[in-house]
């Protein structure tokens, strides 16, 4: 394996998981997971088969800012304990959304964090993971079920390994993407990796200190490292689960014997407001984070060329901006002074029904995303789509409810007006709308959230869950070290004469 912990425990050991279920695993005194007396099921609980797992979901983006990595924990939060189950969330500290906090089945572990820099989301760095992983260990869940890489994901690894549990991680994040932006910080996640590798392996501080050389950041040397570190992390989890078929091909290219199955993030209509006002021309609408990787300074510029053609067009953009990267920001600021953009603002998730409302077109030019709940928020909204993602169309139809475009400014610009002239056609705008709303239905959260609920009981008693058939990994792609290249290459043969 590329770079990673060797896990020690034998994968049929999870044969032996029936019987130990039955047992009581929390007799090692008073922790987070302590055993209590549960009150009765809600009426509209799922019954459990068996007595009630307890269920860790270890997650390095828990706020303070709202994102779709956190609804969907939330969303599987929301289902795991409809279950009857126990769930304990370990997380950074952090303010923002946590709706479940309280239950009587649900405890939390929060540990120490620093803010990212031009993200909202607070990261932890590792203080008190000693303790943690004692203390996990000891009392360990059921099932551990790790939500991407960072500082908490690898503490969830290091507890599945130390205790023989079965790890789930679900890949929310295009890494190779986003390496791209933030490659500056991936030093500081691999030195922390190196370090709690070597400790787990016995390694003194003492030698630690004279073993860890701390290099200046380079950055193709970071983002391969990144790469290494994620394979190493896919290769050992029991499952992977991506939220689409293009996050499962990124999976396969990195670790290419991992084994994967596809569940895409489900998200239900948002309540019907009032529209938001607007003028008298169309509305372009973003809603989401406002970051480098969004792709943002490609609408400004796509944008500035459509107002060349229609006046009257308007640009929304929901979501935080006054905490975006400065450059970005400032490119906001002077497109809000020219005319037709409007930045709105972070808007509480229950009241974007009236966003949505007002659009007439949804707007998206990240490449990074690995499924993006926005999407499937404005396809219950009836919205059509403009995108650059060729690859993320669990909601989209070309022609019928989506146009794509190349990444570059004039051909967005170029596909966004003819999305707004065919819209001026009352038959297609219906059609648009009526295909976004039936493909949006098929992804709620229920049918997520229950999925998830299912191989949490499979994997907790050993049993093997299927993996996604039919998902080729693109190996036209960059090479990395890790990675085995299987293509061939022939010749093309001379024409005939």
């Amino acid at each position: 394996m590329p770079c990673g912990v060797g896990r020690t425990r034998v994968r049929g050991a999870h044969q032996r998981r029936r019987t130990a279920i039955n047992s009581d695993d929390h007799e090692h005194g008073s922790t987070p997971l302590e055993e209590a007396e549960l009150p009765e099921a809600p009426a509209d609980s799922i019954e459990p088969a068996f007595k009630p797992l307890t269920i860790a979901e270890f997650t390095d983006n828990y706020g303070p800012g709202h994102s779709g990595l956190l609804y969907a924990v939330q969303f599987v939060e929301e289902q795991v304990l409809a279950a009857g189950y126990r769930l304990l969330v370990v997380a950074p500290v952090a303010d923002g959304p946590n709706p479940y906090a309280g239950h009587d089945r649900r405890r939390e572990i929060r540990l120490p964090s620093v803010p990212l820099p031009g993200n909202p989301v607070r990261i932890s760095m590792g203080q008190d993971f000693d303790y943690r992983l004692a203390q996990l260990v000891a009392n360990p869940p059921d099932v551990i079920h790790v939500h991407g890489l960072g500082g908490i994901g690898l503490l969830g690894m290091w507890v599945a390994q130390r205790a023989n549990r079965p790890l789930i991680i679900t890949w929310h994040t295009d890494f190779e993407a986003y390496a791209d932006h933030y490659w500056h910080l991936v030093p500081l996640l691999n030195a922390a990796y190196k370090v709690y590798t070597l400790h787990m392996e016995g390694v003194t501080w003492k030698k630690l200190r004279k073993a860890i050389r701390f290099q200046r950041p380079r950055r193709g040397r970071a983002q391969i490292e990144l790469l290494q570190v994620a394979a190493g992390m896919l290769t050992d989890a029991d499952l992977v689960t991506t939220p689409s078929d293009k996050t499962a091909k990124r999976v396969l290219e990195i670790a290419p014997s991992a084994r994967v199955r596809v569940v895409p993030n489900g998200t239900d209509a948002l309540p019907d407001l009032p529209p938001v006002p607007k003028g008298r021309g169309p509305r372009l609408l973003y809603v989401g984070r406002i970051a480098v990787e969004k792709g943002i300074d490609l609408m400004l510029d796509a944008f500035e060329l459509v107002r060349d053609h229609i006046p009257n067009a308007e640009l929304m953009l929901v979501g935080d901006w006054r905490t975006t990267q400065p450059s970005l920001r400032r490119q906001l600021k002077h497109a809000a002074r020219h005319g037709g953009v409007k930045l709105v603002g972070q808007i509480p998730r229950d009241k974007l029904g009236a966003y949505y409302a007002s659009g007439d077109v949804f707007l998206f030019t990240s490449t990074t995303d690995t499924q993006a709940l926005v999407l499937h928020e404005a396809a219950h909204a009836g919205l059509p789509f403009v995108s650059v993602d060729h690859e993320l169309r669990l909601v989209m139809e070309p022609g019928v409810n989506a146009l794509f475009s190349r990444p570059n400014a004039v051909a967005l610009a170029g596909t966004i007006i003819e999305m707004l002239r065919a819209l001026e056609d009352p038959e297609f705008k219906e059609r648009a709308a009526a295909r976004s709303r039936e493909l949006a239905a098929r992804y709620t959260i229920a049918n997520q959230s229950r999925e998830f609920v299912s191989i949490y009981e499979q994997i907790a008693t050993g049993e093997k869950v299927p993996a996604t058939d039919g998902i080729e990994p693109d190996f036209a792609r960059p090479f990395f070290g890790n990675r085995k290249v299987t293509a061939t290459f022939e010749h093309p043969t001379a024409p005939e004469e």
